[in-house]
């Protein structure tokens, strides 16, 4: 009997359709491995199976914001520490292999080595709500450019009196005028009337498309100017800037370890690549890419109207550093003052005293 209430860890590898467990011991010994179905049922079940192996000290898993953010959400509800697991990287399984049984172990593994500690994100408060309708604006806005460059090349191909009427428009007044063509809807085996019936369907899809986006920008304004209203209100930082680095961030707050925690996450912590008398860094290929281009975005911005950061950049440049690599000092200081300034602004969301 205390030989079963001994301290476990878990390790869960997730799927769509299922998940795989494995539970091991603070020696690493194996102690089971089993297969749950991926709903609310299965999630209770893989729970109890490794509570039968002994104390759960903690559950390594997958995937927490994808197939396994189910899961998550109900280990985190019954009071089960979590922890964020990354994939196995490609070295490790051309040595062992892949499968589910050794993913799930070797996320248990991760969680008793100390190689995954960060808690995974919270997907129950704001900042999971402008996530989503970020996500929805972003495919509304490669909709309509996929609308628009289709309206465009039907035009290079359009009968002649139809390309001459419209060749020369530019983008808003071509969609009105486009949205307002009158095909005869009785000939449209003639090209010229199929042309127009399309180039109006087109059209009015990018007109709608413009309303839903608008729809989605006055609704993620109000969002972020409520989640983040310190981070807002720095230089070049936009709605969509902040409403991209909450997300990165997550809802909860002790995700934010440290400030190099955070750069690192953005993808600006500097890598070192000095050998011999050079001594420089290069561009860090990690962290969340959508994050790194909203802070080399904002930089842009300030290059062009802020005075500190252009002289800034003319120092820099007289000690010998290239653009690429003053660019990346300044992502670099700005991720520190977007630390601060998004920790505030957590704090205050949740009235936590401190990160």
């Amino acid at each position: 009997m205390t030989a079963n209430r001994a301290c476990v860890i878990g390790g869960v590898d997730t799927h769509g359709r299922s998940h795989h467990a494995a539970v091991i011991d603070s020696a690493g010994r194996v102690l089971g491995s089993a297969e749950f179905e991926a709903n609310a049922a299965g999630y209770r079940r893989l729970l109890a199976w490794m509570r039968r192996h002994g104390e759960l000290a903690q559950i390594g898993v997958e995937g927490t914001g994808t197939y396994g953010a189910g899961l998550t959400r109900h280990l985190l509800a019954e009071g089960v520490p979590v922890v964020e697991v990354d994939r196995p990287n490609r070295r490790l399984r051309r040595q062992r292999g892949k499968s589910d049984p050794i993913d799930a172990e070797a996320a248990a593994r991760a969680v008793l080595a100390g190689t995954a500690t960060v808690p995974p994100k919270d997907r129950g408060g704001i900042v999971e709500s402008i996530r989503a309708l970020r996500t929805a604006r972003s495919g509304a806005v490669k909709a309509r450019g996929a609308a628009l460059n289709a309206l465009k090349a039907m035009i290079v191909s359009a009968p002649a009196e139809l390309r001459a009427a419209l060749d020369h428009l530019h983008a808003v007044p071509l969609v009105t005028t486009c949205a307002a063509l009158r095909p005869d809807q009785q000939r449209l085996s003639d090209p010229l009337q199929a042309t127009k019936a399309a180039l109006r369907s087109l059209a009015r899809r990018i007109v709608a498309l413009d309303a839903e986006i608008t729809e989605l920008d006055a609704a993620l304004a109000q969002l972020v100017h409520r989640a983040a209203p310190h981070t807002i209100s720095l230089l070049a930082i936009g709605v969509d800037h902040a409403g991209q680095l909450l997300v990165t961030a997550g809802e909860r707050p002790e995700r934010l370890r440290s400030e190099a925690a955070f750069a690192h996450l953005c993808g600006v912590a500097p890598v070192p690549a000095s050998s011999g008398q050079t001594q420089r860094h290069r561009l860090h290929r990690g962290g969340d890419r959508a994050a790194n281009r909203a802070l080399h975005l904002a930089v842009v911005v300030r290059l062009r109207c802020c005075p500190r950061t252009r002289a800034y950049v003319e120092r820099r440049t007289q000690e010998g550093l290239s653009k690429p690599e003053i660019m990346r000092c300044l992502k670099r200081y700005l991720a520190r003052e977007v630390f601060h300034t998004l920790s505030a602004d957590l704090q205050e969301l949740y009235g936590l005293d401190g990160i």
